[in-house]
């Protein structure tokens, strides 16, 4: 079991370049650092700003649609071997980013509503909070 220094933060040209498969040296060094992780070599830590650009870079540079983001990233948060803060909220998250048209980052907002108050003037926001 790796100790908690093993514990490297990740950036979101890492996870895009192993998602995306599109720069073949970049892949590679990509895959390298998910491979060690699963081999339980070292653990990553993606921090929700990291998976905001994640999403954001998906959606609007690569044209990936929600439900495939949701999807990608729920199969990735959930790998041995990675942390996430509030992971539960970021699953939360990803599932309400699939159902609803808010940017992710307003259905992490969401996702966090049983925890804390959302103050916000943003209609669709408030429809989430309400719904949910």
């Amino acid at each position: 079991m790796p100790s908690e220094k093993n514990i490297s933060l990740i950036d979101a040209n890492v996870i895009l370049r192993y998602l995306l498969r599109d720069n073949k040296e970049l892949y590679a060094k990509a895959e390298e650092v998910f491979n060690d992780m699963m081999e339980g070599k070292t653990k990553i830590l993606i921090l929700e700003s990291v998976i905001a650009e994640v999403v954001y870079v998906l959606q609007r540079i690569y044209n990936v649609s929600r439900k495939e983001i949701s999807e990608i990233l729920r199969k990735l948060i959930e790998l041995r071997g990675v942390k996430v803060h509030n992971k539960g909220q970021m699953l939360n998250a990803l599932e309400i980013f699939s159902e609803k048209k808010l940017d992710f980052v307003d259905c992490i907002l969401c996702a966090h509503r049983e925890e804390n108050e959302v103050i916000t003037f943003d209609k669709g926001l408030r429809r989430c909070l309400s719904a949910h």
